[in-house]
């Protein structure tokens, strides 16, 4: 059985820690990427709500609606 250099154990070591570096940031792309999605989702089916408590005149809903609108968007930075 061949024995591995001193050079060549550390280049897999350094190609370890780059793939996990990679994967790393491929995780944290895909949360973010969920993250925004879930964000999209809500906000969408509460502005199908606040729609409908306008048409309805549903002024107590409309305006409980609306501030959890507000708190996700301050949630969100959005």
């Amino acid at each position: 059985m061949k024995e591995k250099s001193y050079s060549e154990i550390m280049k897999a070591s350094v190609m370890k820690r780059i793939k996990a570096k990679e994967s790393f940031v491929l995780d944290l792309y895909v949360d973010m990427l969920i993250s925004e999605i879930q964000l999209n989702n809500k906000k969408e089916k509460l502005l199908s709500k606040i729609d409908k408590a306008i048409d309805d005149r549903d002024k107590l809903l409309f305006l409980s609606l609306t501030d959890e609108l507000k708190d996700l968007n301050k949630q969100f930075g959005t």
